[in-house]
C-alpha cells in the first residue's frame, strides 16, 4: 500500500506530507482546495505524464516521493530486483520535474529510466478519473473483466498455451517455407562441392609433400652438380681428398716403428678415410637418383593449384575442406529428408490449429453463458450507485482469425437513459460514471492482482443520499482487499472512512498554500458536518454527521 507521500512545489503546493493507511482513505475539502492536486503527485510518482507547468510559480524543480509497503508482494520484489535495483518491504519512489527539462527518477535511491518507473508503478497504484485512460476505456481488456467474473482461469490457461505452441508451429513452418525456396540451389551447390572435394581425393598432408618435391625438381641442376662436385672432390678426382688421406697415413704408418704415436695417427688419418669414402658415396648415388623431369614438375605445380583452390574455398587447410566435405554430404542428407520432415511439421500445425480451436471454443461457451449473469449482477450494483435507469451489456464478436484472447472480442455497451441504445462504455460515459461502473466491476469481479492503491476520483458526481451510503459502503468494501484513496464531496461517503484527510488551502503572505490534517473524533465529525451543512454548522448537523458516523460502523 502507500504509505507516504511528499509532495514539493507541484502546483500550488509548497510542501505537504501524508501518511496513508491501509483501508478506506478519504479526502475532503472546499472546490479547489488543492484534492486534485494530490492526485496528480500520485499519478508523478507512479510513471505518469510530467509536464514542467506543474512546478510551483518562482521554482526551479518540484519533487515527488513516495514510500511503499510492499512486504507481502513478492512479484514486486522480483521485479524490482530484476531492474538491479536494492529491494526490500518498503520501496522508495522519487520523481524530480526541472524547469530546464533534465528530470530525474530513483528507485529506492538508484537513478532510474521512465519506463522502469511506469512498469513498477502500474503494479503500485491504479487511478480511476475523468481525466485518466483507464481499463474501462480500453476495449481490449474487456474480456478480461468477463473471464474473472465467470472464473474462467484454466480455459484462459489451455487457450492460451495452445495459441503459444500454434505460434511456434507456425514460425517453424514459416521458416521452413522460406528456407524451401532457396533448398534446390543449396542442395545443388552443397553436390557440386561434395563432387570436386572427392574428384581431387583430398589427403590431409599432400600439399606439404608436394611443396618438398615440387623445391627439389626446380633445383635439380644445382643438386645433382653439388652431388658430383662433392663425389669428385672425395673420392673421384685425380686430386681427391681421400687420396691424399691414404698417402699421408701411409707415410706415417711406415715410421711407427721410430716413433709409436705416429701410428695412432696414421690409425685417425685411415678411419677419417672410410667416413669421408662412405659420404663420397651417398653423394655419388644421390646425384644417381635425382630426377630431371619436367613433365612431372609440371604435374606437382598442376596438383598444387588444384588443393590450393579447393583451400581457398572450402578452409585453410586440407583437413578442413575434408571437414567440409563430411558437412556438406551430412547437410544433403538432410535436405534430402526435408520432405518427410515437412510431412510432419504440417501435420503438427494441423493438430496444433484443431487444439486450439477446441480450447478457444470451450472458452467462448463459457464466456457466453455468463453473459446474461454478469450484465444482471453490474446492472443490480449500477442501480446501487445511482444509475438505475443504465442498461450494461457486454457484446461479443467473432473473429476472422484466433488471438491471443480467444476467439472473439469483446466490448462493454452502456446506454444511461431509458430509450437510448447502448453505445460502446468509452464514448457515453462520464468520469463519474466510469468510475462507479469500475467500482460495480470490481465488486462483481474482483481483479486477482490488482494494485496495490486503487484511487477514486470523482465516483460520487451527480448523486447524493442514499446513493452516496451506497458507494460509502461498496468502497469500503473494495478496501477489504485492497488500499483504497477517494476524493468526495460527499458526507454520506466520508463516513466509511478508516482515515480522513481534509485538504485546505490558505494564505500566506502573498502566497497561497495547502494544508492537509488527518482528522479524527470531533475534528471529523466537525468536517462531515460542514459537508452536510455549508458553513453554517448547528447542534443539528453536528448530531446528524456523528449519526452518519455510527450507522456508517467507522470509529
Amino acid at each position: 500500500m502507500l504509505t507516504e507521500l511528499v509532495i514539493r512545489n507541484v502546483a500550488i503546493i509548497d510542501r505537504l506530507e501524508l501518511r496513508f493507511g491501509p483501508g478506506f482513505n478519504v479526502l475532503t475539502g472546499e472546490t479547489g482546495a488543492g484534492k486534485s492536486i494530490i492526485i496528480d503527485a500520485i499519478d508523478l510518482v507512479r510513471g505518469g505524464r510530467a509536464s514542467a507547468d506543474l512546478i510551483r510559480s518562482g521554482c526551479e524543480e518540484a519533487v515527488v516521493e513516495g514510500v511503499f509497503d510492499i512486504a507481502a508482494h513478492r512479484h514486486l520484489h522480483n521485479l524490482v530486483a530484476g531492474m538491479g535495483f536494492d529491494s526490500g518491504d518498503e520501496l522508495f519512489l522519487r520523481r524530480v520535474l526541472s524547469r530546464s527539462g533534465k528530470n530525474r527518477i530513483y528507485i529506492n535511491g538508484s537513478p532510474a529510466r521512465l519506463q522502469q518507473l511506469q512498469e513498477v508503478g502500474r503494479g503500485l497504484v491504479v487511478i480511476y478519473g475523468q481525466h485518466e485512460h483507464q481499463v474501462l476505456q480500453r476495449a481490449d481488456r474487456h474480456l478480461e473483466q468477463l473471464d474473472r467474473f465467470a472464473g474462467l482461469g484454466a480455459e484462459e490457461a489451455d487457450y492460451g498455451a495452445a495459441f503459444r505452441r500454434l505460434r511456434e508451429l507456425t514460425q517453424a513452418f514459416q521458416s521452413f517455407a522460406q528456407g524451401e525456396k532457396n533448398r534446390g540451389e543449396r542442395l545443388a551447390l552443397l553436390e557440386f562441392q561434395c563432387a570436386e572435394i572427392a574428384a581431387a581425393a583430398v589427403r590431409p598432408g599432400e600439399d606439404a609433400e608436394l611443396e618438398a618435391e615440387k623445391l627439389r625438381l626446380q633445383n635439380a641442376a644445382k643438386l645433382f652438380a653439388a652431388a658430383e662436385e662433392g663425389y669428385q672432390s672425395l673420392y673421384g678426382g685425380e686430386r681427391a681428398v681421400t687420396g691424399e688421406l691414404d698417402r699421408v697415413a701411409a707415410a706415417l704408418a711406415s715410421l711407427q716403428e721410430a716413433d709409436p704415436a705416429l701410428g695412432a695417427l696414421a690409425e685417425a688419418l685411415r678411419n677419417a678415410f672410410y667416413t669421408l669414402e662412405d659420404v663420397a658415396l651417398q653423394l655419388r648415388d644421390y646425384g644417381a637418383r635425382v630426377i630431371f623431369d619436367e613433365e612431372r614438375r609440371q604435374q606437382v605445380e598442376d596438383r598444387l593449384r588444384l588443393l590450393n583452390g579447393l583451400k581457398r574455398k572450402y578452409g585453410p587447410n586440407l583437413e578442413r575442406v575434408v571437414a567440409f566435405a563430411a558437412e556438406s554430404a551430412a547437410e544433403i542428407g538432410e535436405l534430402k529428408n526435408i520432405e518427410a520432415s515437412s510431412g510432419e511439421l504440417q501435420k503438427e500445425l494441423a493438430q496444433g490449429r484443431q487444439r486450439l480451436v477446441r480450447a478457444g471454443t470451450r472458452w467462448s461457451e463459457k464466456r457466453r453463458g455468463a453473459l446474461a449473469a454478469m450484465k444482471a449482477e453490474v446492472q443490480r450494483e449500477m442501480a446501487d450507485l445511482a444509475m438505475p435507469k443504465a442498461a450494461f451489456e457486454i457484446r461479443l464478436a467473432p473473429l476472422a482469425e484466433p488471438g491471443p484472447r480467444g476467439l472473439e472480442s469483446g466490448e462493454f455497451f452502456l446506454s444511461v437513459n431509458p430509450g437510448e441504445d447502448p453505445k460502446p462504455l468509452a464514448l457515453v460515459a462520464s468520469g463519474g460514471e466510469l468510475s462507479r461502473i469500475m467500482l460495480a466491476l470490481n465488486r462483481v469481479a474482483p481483479e486477482r492482482d490488482a494494485a496495490l492503491a486503487m484511487i477514486f476520483d470523482e465516483v460520487d458526481a451527480g448523486i447524493g443520499g442514499a446513493a452516496g451510503t451506497a458507494v460509502g459502503k461498496k468502497l469500503r468494501e473494495v478496501a477489504c482487499r485492497n488500499q483504497v484513496l477517494c476524493i468526495t464531496h460527499l458526507p454520506q461517503v466520508t463516513a466509511f472512512a478508516d482515515i480522513h484527510f481534509r485538504v485546505e488551502k490558505r494564505q500566506q503572505g502573498e502566497r497561497t498554500l495547502v494544508a492537509a490534517r488527518c482528522l479524527d473524533g470531533e475534528e471529523r465529525v466537525a468536517e462531515l458536518a460542514r459537508m452536510l451543512g455549508g458553513s453554517r454548522i448547528t447542534e443539528r448537523t453536528l448530531d446528524n454527521a456523528r449519526e452518519l458516523i455510527l450507522h456508517a460502523g467507522c470509529p
